[in-house]
């Protein structure tokens, strides 16, 4: 997941909106929005390659959402478990508070540079980890957006989808976030992140909608988690090289009672 614009309501009706764009290469195997055929109480995209996911919900009542941090200075080891697995440890650990920690704590530096979001409907954190930080908050209630810096980092993509997310919120949701997040116009240079990639490649991904045919915008998801109702709806629309549609689908979660109610208390 490349981009991701949220709203976070702790104790309304709709505890959380959120849309988010995901950009890969289109060669990577994927499975479409479903639940997992070997943890059913998972509903998510799925990374064939390395088992994980960018965005995923698990019954009992969670949710995981993962962004990539871009920083060719950013040094891994080449055997660093893939970032899609922190979505998946996300929804089935049994102490989601206690696991972020542990990350948050050093267990996250074994992992490329990544953006997690994790929470429970009322509660959601962020932990970004980056060539230098290692850092968990609490998410405030409000508007947000998450790219591949940090959490409400201002790039223009970022900008453009909470402002399409905001608009959406007043008029139509999601239909007019969906038309930010796709939105394939590069960003003027004059407004562009300098993060080591090169101009060229700045312009390319300083859209909210990649289009491109050997990597680019694969699927664009919304989710709406009803509270009171224990619902979450999800839908993903997915796409091909040079952005050519391949399929929408959309699935209805009824949720399962919570089993933790531990947080971090950051």
């Amino acid at each position: 997941m490349c981009l991701i614009a949220f709203d976070h309501r702790p104790g309304s009706p709709v505890p959380l909106r959120l849309v988010a764009n995901r950009d890969e290469f289109h060669h990577r195997p994927t499975a479409p929005l479903g639940a997992w055929e070997e943890v059913p109480d998972i509903v998510g995209g799925r990374d064939l390659e390395a088992g994980g996911s960018w965005l995923a919900v698990h019954r009992r009542g969670r949710l995981a959402a993962v962004t990539n941090v871009r920083d060719p200075s950013l040094r891994v080891s080449a055997d660093a478990p893939s970032r899609g697995l922190l979505v998946k440890r996300a929804l089935e650990c049994d102490d989601l508070g206690a696991w972020m920690e542990a990350l948050a704590a050093g267990d996250g530096w074994k992992y490329a540079g990544f953006n997690l979001l994790a929470g429970d409907g009322e509660r959601l954190w962020h932990l970004h980890r980056g060539r230098e930080r290692l850092v968990l908050t609490r998410v405030a209630p409000g508007v947000h957006g998450l790219s591949n810096a940090s959490l409400d980092t201002p790039w223009p993509k970022l900008i453009a989808a909470r402002q399409g997310l905001l608009t959406a919120l007043r008029r139509k949701w999601p239909d007019d976030a969906l038309i930010a997040m796709n939105d394939d116009t590069p960003a003027d240079d004059a407004h562009l992140p300098d993060t080591g990639v090169g101009l060229e490649l700045e312009r390319l991904l300083s859209a909210p909608f990649i289009v491109g045919e050997q990597y680019g915008t694969r699927a664009t998801t919304w989710l709406t988690w009803h509270g009171e109702a224990g619902v979450i709806e999800l839908e993903e629309r997915r796409y091909g090289p040079y952005g050519h549609p391949q399929g929408t689908h959309r699935e209805r979660v009824a949720l399962l009672h919570r089993h933790d109610s531990r947080g971090p208390a950051a």
